[in-house]
């Protein structure tokens, strides 16, 4: 009956029965052991001896080249047969070995990198596909905006674009826009041209502006104030920042005009414009909901490519859905191409790697990557090393690196030149020429990395990047114009492929370095661009958190010594600009077509597989969402916003299934950062139609904390931001404290209050032997006699039994994190939690409140006695031993909003600890308290 929602009498079903209340007992926690050790010495079973591993272990010999090794294994062999000669087979090896090793190593590297290469195609496309039929089916309507250079007014450029809007029924508003603009006037232009008679960001009679066709990319020179940068990519990122800034929603299309080549013999006309297309696919990326794509225009402006233009921009846009037009097209006279990534196999008949002679020059080359690439090529019989960086000598490692290059027999010079610098470049190579040691090759590595959104990314920022990749490559390439050089090798980026949240400037230098290799490929010279996805221990993403969003999002770091084995192969091959990269597409693609699908990688087999088993497609849009709310009473509205959530978020993180995200779980521990927030946020756009912030995740932390902010927004009861009362001074000094619950763990089995009050009462000892669990050498501690040094006499203390043992999913800890989290971390957890329901707290109902955590320590020896802590758990050592980590890990594990402070005085700093959580509670600084200290010896030293 009370199961079923009746009330029940429980004194008169209890009367005269003798039963009593007693007290639910805390969560059952389910401990396992973490405890770091050093690793135990790895052992073989018999059976792993058999024909594989003698077969591996041949090899090994043979990578070794070492003579007698191999010798040794064949004369055993020979023994077994009764032909043994291990010494005869000795000398003839000596000659054979090296060829053997060569070729082996090639073979295996070859086949671990050739699922790593693409190569982007244009796809011809069909009249009707892009609306371009005799029927002129597709029709625009509403206002468009045609944003163009001042300088084009007038132009026939811009007369054949007005045509193609009109034609289609489109009405046409021109906005011109001076080289020197900047955002306000650019924002306050726009305003204007779409009506501000009726708000910002509407055309005629307050329809919303139906679209924008830039012509800015097309805008010749360098940028007024920041002369690094052509004034088309400048302009071009003013007003993407600026339609947001006017409030205007409609997809922007933006057109270059030579900014791709879609057959190698087609000249790339403009390196400068390609750094537009970097940009724009950042911008669908980052604001998929007002991107419409880009294209290319054809050198002939006739009337068919007219009606493909208009034909391509009636039959794309966000509003088209999964179905929607393509997005990177170029038109030309004989048709419509789409862009799109394929992969790249290796050209047929033998491939001679790239093997190095006179003088290689290295820009970057006291950088990680360059640094990679010098080894190899030294390794490799390169003469002579010309490394170039901003600092030169001065660089961190710079004198050690070129130590370790001399010693493998390259002649090293180490020089202060900044590619970016062509006066300094041009000085530094006719020098080499002048000593008679001309450049024969060139590796530009140069680079500088950029993570800003586009919404904030300034000209500045913009200008720094861009300069240091793109100038660079365009000082090179006019400096070795007419040289015949063994190899001209551009590191590019995946970032410039296909875009990246926060790559804007970086994904915009990166495309020029493609163009810059495609154009010298067309008149004949030696040029190679290789896009890279992340390096492993080596590059701008090979390390912490970057790193690890990385491997979340499908693209592990590649080894580099098998990266430099696919440069070689890259050198020697056809494609004038290669993709070299690591994908995991089921988890790459989910995350890449979240907000928008993407036709750049529809005809990879992988992509398709991964997006045609989607049991779970996404909403029909957000008419069916508002629809399916209406039609709930309240309490299921949340739970289908709670629903939604977490079906993006699961998406997002490439999860199967959305039980994978926990309703209550912050969204950072469920693996979200500032990039994946984006992404989840423009997802949550899509569904809901709403306009939210990139800081979505972080200003409504859980899925259960969004649903509820969702639902306010969508139902209109959101009551703003929602100011948090102040906490008021609970009175003055003499105001009594009431503790309202305890919890604790002490030697001895003791495990609650009550525990510790018996073991104080019988008068039992709580002294025991050294642990067993906590991986210490007892036999070199312990010495019976006093005085021998690193020793100890004793061989008894108060130690916290099963003190490793902790419920690491109760708390939605990973293994990994908490092998690696002070275990004074974790008994404080479970201490806290069991506290709070021994007061008869829903630990839950305390997210966002104003309670506070104080805690005291002073022991932090966790992991102190290994030399190096394992790879795999160094992202999580700088927060697994800190102090401050104490109080905060409980405060933000629970989403305690109050004070939160580790104090350390010693052996009085639980007692410290406690009087500032009472000052907190009587100044009003916090409601509730949460207070204690831990003392855990994890180390015997």
């Amino acid at each position: 009956m009370h199961v079923a929602g009746q009330d029940v009498d429980w004194e008169a079903l209890y009367a005269e029965s003798g039963a009593r209340r007693v007290e639910l007992p805390t969560y059952a926690f389910q401990h396992q052991h973490y405890w770091l050790a050093p690793p135990a010495p790895e052992t073989r079973s018999d059976e792993s001896s058999g024909a594989a591993s003698e077969e591996a272990g041949f090899w090994d010999a043979v990578a070794s080249g070492d003579p007698g090794k191999v010798a040794a294994l064949l004369a055993a062999e020979g023994d077994r047969d009764g032909n043994g000669d291990g010494d005869g087979l000795s000398a003839p090896l000596a000659e054979l070995l090296p060829v053997l090793s060569s070729w082996h190593r090639r073979r295996r590297d070859a086949s671990a990198v050739g699922d790593w290469r693409y190569r982007v195609t244009w796809k011809p496309l069909s009249e009707g596909a892009i609306g371009a039929s005799p029927d002129g089916s597709a029709a625009l309507s509403g206002t468009w905006l045609l944003v163009h250079p001042v300088a084009d007014a007038g132009s026939e450029l811009l007369e054949w674009s007005t045509r193609a809007l009109t034609v289609r029924g489109a009405h046409v508003v021109p906005l011109a826009v001076a080289a020197d603009a900047d955002r306000r006037t650019l924002a306050a232009g726009i305003a204007e041209a779409a009506g501000t008679g009726t708000g910002a960001g509407t055309g005629t009679e307050g329809e919303p502006v139906a679209g924008v066709l830039s012509l800015l990319a097309l805008t010749g020179g360098a940028h007024t104030l920041h002369d690094e940068i052509p004034a088309g990519l400048a302009l071009t990122l003013l007003l993407t920042q600026a339609l947001g800034d006017a409030e205007v929603d409609a997809p922007l299309w933006l057109a270059t005009r030579g900014a791709v080549a879609t057959v190698p013999t087609e000249p790339l006309e403009s390196p400068d414009q390609a750094q537009v297309w970097g940009l724009g696919r950042v911008t669908g990326l980052e604001h998929p909901h007002r991107w419409g794509g880009l294209i290319d225009l054809p050198p002939a402006l006739d009337e068919r490519s007219l009606a493909r233009l208009g034909g391509v921009l009636a039959a794309g846009g966000p509003a088209r859905g999964p179905a929607q037009g393509e997005d990177q097209i170029a038109l030309r006279t004989a048709g419509a191409l789409a862009r799109r990534l394929v992969r790249a196999p290796q050209d047929r008949g033998p491939v001679t790697p790239w093997r190095p002679r006179g003088t290689v020059l290295i820009t970057g080359g006291t950088g990680a990557l360059g640094a990679c690439v010098a080894r190899h090529l030294a390794r490799n019989g390169a003469e002579r090393l010309l490394l170039t960086s901003r600092r030169g000598r001065e660089a961190p490692a710079a004198a050690e690196l070129a130590d370790e290059l001399t010693a493998l027999g390259a002649e090293v010079t180490v020089a202060a030149c900044d590619a970016a610098d062509r006066e300094q470049l041009a000085a530094l190579v006719a020098e080499t020429a002048e000593r008679g040691e001309p450049v024969r090759a060139v590796v530009h590595a140069a680079g500088v990395d950029s993570t800003t959104e586009l919404s904030a990314l300034t000209l500045a920022e913009l200008a720094e990047t861009v300069r240091a990749k793109a100038a660079g490559a365009a000082h090179l390439d006019e400096l070795f114009a007419e040289d015949a050089l063994d190899a001209f090798v551009l590191f590019s980026s995946v970032s410039g492929v296909w875009g990246g949240s926060g790559q804007g400037a970086y994904a915009a230098a990166n495309a020029a370095l493609d163009a810059v290799a495609e154009r010298r490929r067309a008149r004949g010279l030696a040029a190679t661009a290789v896009a890279w996805g992340p390096w492993a221990d080596a590059g701008m993403a090979a390390h912490g958190d970057d790193a690890q969003v990385l491997r979340r999002q499908g693209l592990p770091p590649m080894r580099p010594e098998l990266a430099v084995h696919a440069l070689e192969l890259a050198v020697g091959g056809s494609a004038a600009a290669l993709t070299v990269a690591d994908v995991e597409w089921e988890r790459f693609a989910a995350g890449f077509t979240a907000a928008r699908p993407s036709p750049l990688l529809a005809d990879l087999p992988e992509v398709r597989r991964v997006l045609d088993s989607d049991a779970a497609p996404l909403d029909a849009g957000t008419s069916d969402l508002r629809r399916r709310l209406r039609e709930r009473e309240p309490s299921e509205q949340r739970a289908l916003l709670l629903t939604t959530v977490r079906e993006q978020a699961a998406t997002v993180l490439g999860h199967t299934s959305s039980e994978a995200v926990e309703t209550d779980r912050a969204f950072r521990d469920l693996g979200f950062d500032s990039l994946t927030a984006v992404e989840l946020r423009n997802r949550c756009n899509e569904v809901t139609g709403l306009r939210l912030p990139a800081t979505l995740v972080f200003d409504y932390p859980t899925p259960a904390v969004l649903a509820d902010y969702l639902l306010g927004e969508l139902s209109g009861s959101a009551d703003g931001e929602g100011e948090r009362a102040l906490v008021p001074a609970a009175g003055g000094e003499g105001e009594p404290i009431a503790i309202v619950g305890m919890a604790c763990r002490y030697p001895g089995g003791v495990n609650s209050p009550e525990e510790l009050w018996r073991l104080v009462a019988e008068g039992r000892d709580a002294i025991s032997d050294f642990p067993a669990d906590r991986g210490w050498d007892i036999d070199s501690i312990y010495h019976p006699e006093p005085g021998h040094p690193g020793t100890t006499y004793a061989h008894a203390g108060g130690f916290l039994p099963g003190a490793g043992d902790f419920d690491a999913e109760f708390f939605g800890i990973s293994p990994r994190e908490a092998l690696a989290m002070d275990p004074q971390q974790r008994l404080l957890l479970e201490s806290a939690w069991e506290a709070l329901e021994r007061a008869g707290i829903d630990p839950a109902t305390l997210r966002g409140s104003a309670t506070g955590v104080f805690t005291g320590g002073s022991y932090y020896d966790y992991g102190a006695d290994l030399v190096q802590l394992p790879e795999e758990l160094s992202g999580y050592s700088s927060i697994g031993r800190a102090s401050s980590v104490l109080s905060g890990r409980i405060a933000y594990t629970l989403g305690l909003e109050g004070p939160a402070v580790t104090v350390d005085t010693a052996c009085s700093s639980s007692l410290v600890a406690l009087h500032w959580a009472i000052q907190a509670l009587r100044s009003g600084e916090c409601s509730l308290a949460l207070a204690g200290g831990v003392t855990v010896m994890s180390t015997p030293e």
